[in-house]
């Protein structure tokens, strides 16, 4: 499917680094797309578990930090004066 994107636009949408799109639209052009990864080992399973859980800790540290924010400016503002 051709939508007639740039590698930045289409990057944005895959939400990819441009580098790495752009790297793969020159490895495809020359034809050797088919050989990225091929010098890896396949990640095992407790591998691909341990990315998930430091992705998820990550998002929840996140959330946590935006609540602590949060409930301290809702805390500033019912303070009697601070208005």
């Amino acid at each position: 499917m051709n939508e007639g994107l740039s590698v930045p636009q289409a990057a944005k949408r895959l939400s990819l680094p441009k580098s790495t799109l752009g790297n793969w639209v020159g490895l495809q052009k020359q034809g050797k797309l088919g050989n990225v990864g091929k010098a890896y080992r396949p990640l095992t399973d407790l591998e691909m578990e341990l990315a998930r859980t430091k992705k998820e800790l990550a998002e929840v540290k996140m959330e946590r930090d935006i609540l602590k924010k949060a409930a301290a400016y809702f805390a500033k503002e019912s303070l009697p004066g601070t208005r």
